[in-house]
């Protein structure tokens, strides 16, 4: 383990957080995600929910602010409903660290699965929560760090 830095990221998601410049993305998906069929590297981070994930990886991250949605979220099917929750729950982590993050942008299921093919890469985690699936755009390190 290492000081300051949450053990709730693996020593490959710290590898892979490191390793991603600007612009690159990375999503944090449900225990439901297809990441295998879509991304070459695919991270495990079995047992972990969300939100507990990005309140661990967001204080080593900085969001792309030069782009109006750094986070982007699957939007229900026809005939399907969001549970408002899992957003609010999502948004509440990310706002300890970004408390002014434009609003979470929402695209459809097969849109998100071709942002999926270019990611950087998935983390598979436990999450449970119906279309809990999120993509963060990562940004420039400011220069004080």
């Amino acid at each position: 383990m290492l000081k300051g830095i949450s053990p709730l990221i693996s020593p490959e998601l710290l590898e892979v957080l490191a390793r991603m410049g600007h612009g690159d993305e990375i999503i944090l998906a449900d225990a439901h995600f297809p990441g295998e069929s879509f991304n070459g590297r695919v991270l495990r981070a079995d047992g972990l929910k969300i939100p507990e994930l990005l309140t661990a990886i967001l204080p080593l991250f900085e969001l792309d602010d030069y782009v109006p949605h750094p986070l982007v979220m699957m939007s229900a099917a026809e005939g399907d409903t969001l549970d408002p929750a899992v957003e609010s729950a999502y948004l509440k982590s990310v706002r300890v660290t970004n408390p002014d993050v434009p609003p979470i942008l929402r695209i459809g299921r097969y849109d998100f699965y071709e942002r999926a093919k270019t990611a950087f890469a998935v983390v598979m985690t436990g999450e449970t929560a119906k279309y809990g699936n999120i993509l963060l755009k990562k940004g420039v390190t400011p220069s004080e760090f």
